[in-house]
């Protein structure tokens, strides 16, 4: 089996930090939730986590994207 190139490990360590970024997120938004019912935040900032995580989801969703298109352009 062949070593991995430095593109290989660059690809591998952008998909780690796109998880981390996803589970980061996921993590965060729903304890904005549960704040936000639990000590009644107004709508408003509630809002304000919803489109901050809707950012950060959008962020992991382009760079997923991009490292898919990284991908299948070294394969052929």
């Amino acid at each position: 089996m062949a070593e991995p190139t430095g593109k290989d490990k660059a690809l591998a360590k952008q998909s780690r930090m796109v998880a981390v970024v996803i589970i980061a997120t996921l993590v965060l938004w729903m304890g904005a939730q549960f704040a936000g019912a639990r000590f009644g935040l107004t709508a408003r900032t509630v809002l304000l986590f919803d489109l901050l995580a809707l950012a950060a989801f959008l962020w992991a969703f382009i760079v997923t994207y991009q490292i898919w298109r990284k991908r299948r352009n070294n394969e052929g």
